[in-house]
């Protein structure tokens, strides 16, 4: 890996700029799912530049360099405010801060850059598409991670009525108009924009996200040392790893943890946000013995404690579908274990599990279907193993980086033809990645 400061210059490939919060050494999923990315587009003989922060989420690392190249992807990073961080104005705050320094530097640097990519982290991000294009005349793509303002309404932040919900509806339709491409992680949530705006639809791509099997491997529990370090080798180990934040239902898992309670069943959990303080206090109330909480593993470690379990959960809370889209769900399939996600009727996550036949599915709040099926697997290893087993399978025809890389390559493609369609629209040509 090449890991060195460098200085911004011009580079002879079309530039491809990449604008999001969060990147590593954070470990925030986003930011995660974005370097992976970001490197495997650079074979497309683009110059890929990320515009970031500082970290905010790293371990024990409060700063990066300024500008670096990892992997031919030319990284500048602005420093990082963390006022309040841990609550939602202040992130609001926070992330406004960002959008207004990449602003900046989107003043600076319109001249170098070919095609904008701007994610919803944070959200007010794509705003600064919209702009680029109206004063420089630069193409931009939108990839939504999560849909505001619907979040922060389901979220009971703000009343659906309100006109700041109102405006920003507004603004967001001007956005996804003007925009080349939008890109979004899973039908449901295309149907929500579609239903906002009907206009945008022939240009929205469902790209979903992914996980890498040659890094993510099963690794039988006793010979893999995270689950001999906490223990967790002689137990039917069920995991949640990663965010416990508002979007993630909790509370259906708990009631099922309550009910396997005096059962030979561990639950863990890796990760921290905003509803994990308050679900580690309810499981010491009710005196629950088998549940074990874990902060957030390096990198490196996540091969190990993402396999070191019998049952992977994801869940998202009721009302949520279509707003967000768990990254969690692409690494627990790498993992070669049995997945049971708790989501609403017409989550998307059901018809994959269920095509896959690599788990089950259950409603918000069916706390009694999902501890009968953790017995069930916990009494049938080679059921377990069968939907483990498929899960791979299902993941490696699907949702690999490189699969997952040429469906963003098409999209380049398209904004690229767009963009000469406007600019020379007598000239009868076929779109290219390299060619933008």
């Amino acid at each position: 890996m090449s890991n060195h400061k460098i200085t911004l210059a011009s580079t002879k490939e079309p530039v491809l700029s990449i604008l999001t919060q969060f990147y590593p050494p954070d470990y925030a999923a986003t930011g995660q799912l974005i370097q992976e990315l970001a490197v495997e587009l650079g074979k497309l003989d683009l110059g890929i530049r990320i515009f970031t922060g500082q970290p905010g989420y790293a371990f024990q690392k409060e700063s990066a360099p300024g500008i670096e190249d990892c992997d031919g992807v030319i990284i500048q990073r602005s420093r990082t405010t963390r006022i309040w961080s841990k609550r939602i104005r202040g992130k609001a705050i926070n992330g406004i801060l960002f959008c207004l320094r990449a602003g900046l530097h989107l003043i600076k640097n319109s001249r170098d850059i070919d095609l904008l990519l701007l994610t919803t982290a944070p959200p007010f991000l794509p705003i600064l598409g919209y702009l680029a294009n109206k004063i420089f005349h630069l193409p931009y793509i939108c990839l939504i991670y999560d849909l505001y303002p619907d979040v922060a309404v389901e979220l009971n932040v703000i009343p659906h009525y309100h006109w700041v919900v109102r405006l920003w509806d507004r603004i967001n339709r001007r956005i996804w108009q003007r925009a080349q491409q939008v890109i979004v992680l899973s039908p449901s949530m295309k149907d929500r924009v579609v239903a906002k705006c009907p206009h945008v639809k022939h240009k929205i791509t469902v790209i979903h996200n992914w996980a890498d099997p040659n890094w993510i491997v099963p690794i039988p529990k006793e010979d893999n040392w995270f689950a001999q370090t906490f223990n967790l080798v002689d137990h039917f180990t069920v995991l949640y790893s990663g965010n416990m934040g508002r979007c993630h239902d909790t509370d259906t898992i708990l009631e099922a943890a309550k009910i396997l309670r005096n059962e030979p069943i561990k639950f863990v959990f890796i990760g921290n946000g905003a509803k994990r303080k308050e679900f580690q206090s309810q499981v010491a109330r009710l005196g629950l013995k088998n549940c074990q909480f874990l902060p957030y593993q390096e990198k490196q470690n996540l091969p190990y404690s993402l396999t070191a379990c019998d049952l992977s959960l994801v869940s998202i809370s009721r009302s949520m579908e279509g707003l967000v889209a768990p990254s969690k769900f692409y690494t627990a399939l790498a993992a070669g274990k049995p997945v049971a996600a708790i989501c609403e009727p017409h989550s998307y996550l059901r018809e994959i599990i269920t095509d896959a036949s690599c788990g089950e599915v259950f409603n918000n709040g069916d706390a009694v279907g999902l501890a009968n099926f953790i017995r069930r697997l916990s009494v049938d290893s080679k059921l377990a193993q069968r939907m483990g087993n498929a899960a791979r399978v299902y993941l490696k025809s699907h949702f690999t980086l490189d699969l997952i890389a040429k469906q963003y390559g098409m999209v380049l493609d398209m904004s690229a033809a767009k963009d000469m369609d406007v600019k020379y629209p007598s000239v009868n040509r076929q779109p290219s990645a390299k060619s933008f």
